[in-house]
């Protein structure tokens, strides 16, 4: 009976040492980690977010910069961290590709993360040199048909979306192009400018000021159809590749284990944040659509993006070395 009694107070004990944690939420400064270098796409959007979200609960939020690894040294430094709502980190496209594309992961995606919600979505856009015979989804095709192996297409590296949407294209669109990876974006595209190599498919972002300056010329969006936010842009699928689309997102997850009521406070602050008239303003030139929704929601998207993904690079022999 004692060691029941010594149980039971025990127990209770921790409940009411918990309960003020739950209810105090947050009482410190909250750490937002991002696997990314500063000054991208990915930290804006971080910085962003993480302003809005220390407005609303009254608690500084820090933006940690933890590159390196395909995103997975910041992201397993999450998944290590305690789980109590203090840590979090921004997933992005990455997030989804690396558990077909990395040899070792050193945690298990669909484990070791409690979701907290979905930012926005985002799409990449197919374009070419002004200068290009191509000017349709339609050109490129016929002409790979022709002389397969003979059209290139450029990438920031291997497993980013621009890649990634390449290879949807030769699957769903039944061509040969062939890959060259770039270490960055700017590289990349300025091939793609003078013409080397053929096409690409960068972000909106990395795009829209090209474009509009005239420097590049936008053939399609990976947008769903009907979708595309570009004007005058259609989108590939409405070109002649039925169930052509490539998401670019941003969703925010806390360690596995994190408790539902903070979880749950996160989500709604979260939402709360993206829906603001100034937050949709800021992030408009990333080509962001926000896309507010609970954690099961985001949970069930990325699976769904972690399983399309694999099909591409187990289909394409897809490696990241």
């Amino acid at each position: 009976m004692r060691r029941l009694l010594k149980v039971g107070a025990a127990l209770i004990g921790g409940l009411l040492w918990a309960m003020p944690a739950l209810a105090d939420y947050p009482d410190r400064i909250i750490k937002l980690v991002v696997p990314f270098p500063p000054g991208g796409g990915v930290d804006l959007i971080a910085r962003f977010v993480g302003q809005g979200i220390a407005e609303e609960l009254g608690q500084p939020v820090i933006i940690e910069n933890k590159p390196g690894g395909g995103t997975l040294t910041g992201t397993d430094f999450v998944a290590r961290s305690a789980p109590d709502g203090y840590t979090l980190v921004l997933a992005s496209f990455a997030h989804a590709v690396n558990p077909s594309l990395q040899p070792k992961m050193p945690y298990d995606t669909a484990k070791a993360f409690q979701p907290i919600g979905l930012i926005g979505r985002s799409y990449n856009v197919l374009v070419t040199s002004p200068t290009s015979k191509f000017k349709t989804v339609g050109d490129i095709i016929k002409a790979s048909k022709e002389k397969p192996g003979s059209l290139t297409y450029a990438s920031q590296g291997i497993g980013t979306s621009a890649h990634l949407a390449g290879e949807l294209f030769k699957n769903l669109g039944d061509v040969n192009i062939l890959h060259v990876p770039y270490r960055g974006v700017a590289q990349a595209l300025q091939d793609v400018l003078s013409g080397q190599v053929d096409m690409m498919w960068p972000t909106s972002a990395a795009a829209t000021g090209l474009i509009n300056g005239g420097q590049l010329h936008a053939l399609a969006s990976t947008a769903p159809a009907g979708k595309s936010s570009l004007p005058g842009v259609t989108s590939i699928a409405e070109q002649g590749v039925p169930g052509y689309v490539v998401d670019g997102w941003y969703g925010i997850y806390a360690p596995a284990g994190t408790p539902k009521d903070i979880a749950t406070k996160l989500n709604a602050t979260l939402n709360h944040v993206v829906q603001k008239a100034e937050f949709q303003r800021r992030v408009e030139p990333e080509g962001l659509v926000v896309t507010p929704g609970t954690p099961e929601a985001f949970d069930a998207f990325v699976q769904g993006e972690v399983a399309r993904w694999s099909k591409i690079v187990i289909e394409n022999k897809i490696t990241a070395e």
